[in-house]
């Protein structure tokens, strides 16, 4: 779906590479969460997938297509569409239908096509029933999904989500989850979600951290939050259940070290529960 080839990136010539030498590939239908610190270059690296930003080095494909040939460019914007960290900065339209079929009506799609492909939009992100409203009486997390439904209905192979989830309520970062969740399995759509939040990041099939413009972890979830103290020290975290079951191994307790769901937590300590009743019952 993407492949970045030794991409290299500047602001100016008189600042250092917000990416330097980026090498990596995402495959199609792949759902995967990108990680680091401030200014480690995850929102310049969504940028250049969707070809707001072009390699100062290096190649950038999506979708076979090179992001610098000029002549491809609308057409992977269509192919790979972007979520970006305020819902107020994507909404133009008076209404949310009118908001979702704005992205058609400027590509010539018919008017019946528009009317079917914003039905299932909205549907597929479970806005239908607030069709008819204006976006600003909407949550965040609402506005997110209007976002969402905005670029689902452009029929694209791959969405990017640039912090989508930061300025949001648990509630809100929830409902947006669950729809991107729904999209990658039943639509097979590539996800490339930008994220501080670890327990967001658990959900995806592979997770690439960054740290001055360069990849400095890569593997699954398991793999990657399995190196506590190495995530630590490049100013990250962990999943808090992650974080406890370390604290436990910390202090002498036998525990697997890449744990990271509440359930698989209950699952590993309740054996060690169930003992310490019967101790104290005997």
């Amino acid at each position: 779906m993407v492949e970045f080839k030794e991409v290299k990136f500047t602001y100016s010539q008189e600042e250092k590479y917000a990416l330097d030498g980026i090498c990596a590939k995402i495959e199609k239908g792949e759902f995967v969460s990108v990680l680091g610190r401030n200014g480690s270059g995850k929102s310049t690296l969504a940028r250049i997938m969707n070809a707001l930003l072009l390699p100062t080095e290096g190649v950038c494909i999506v979708s076979g297509m090179d992001t610098s040939d000029e002549n491809h460019q609308w057409d992977i914007r269509k192919i790979c569409g972007m979520v970006f960290q305020n819902p107020d900065n994507q909404i133009i339209g008076t209404s949310v239908e009118e908001d979702v079929a704005f992205g058609l009506e400027n590509i010539g799609i018919s008017t019946a096509e528009i009317r079917r492909r914003i039905d299932d939009s909205m549907k597929n992100v479970g806005i239908y029933d607030k069709r008819e409203k204006e976006p600003h009486l909407l949550s965040g997390g609402q506005k997110q999904r209007v976002a969402i439904a905005g670029i689902l209905a452009m029929r694209p192979e791959c969405i990017v989500l640039d912090e989508a989830t930061a300025m949001l309520d648990p509630i809100g970062r929830k409902e947006v989850m669950d729809v991107v969740k729904k999209l990658n399995q039943d639509f097979n759509i590539t996800i490339v979600h930008i994220t501080h939040n670890m327990d967001e990041a658990v959900m995806a099939d592979r997770v690439i951290v960054l740290d001055g413009g360069k990849i400095v972890m890569s593997g699954t979830p398991k793999e990657v939050f399995s190196h506590v103290k190495e995530i630590k020290a490049l100013g990250l975290d962990v999943p808090q259940v992650t974080e406890f079951m370390h604290e436990l191994i910390a202090r002498g307790i036998k525990l697997p070290e890449n744990i990271l769901t509440v359930d698989e937590a209950v699952t590993c300590l309740e054996p060690f529960l169930l003992k310490a009743k019967e101790d104290r019952n005997g």
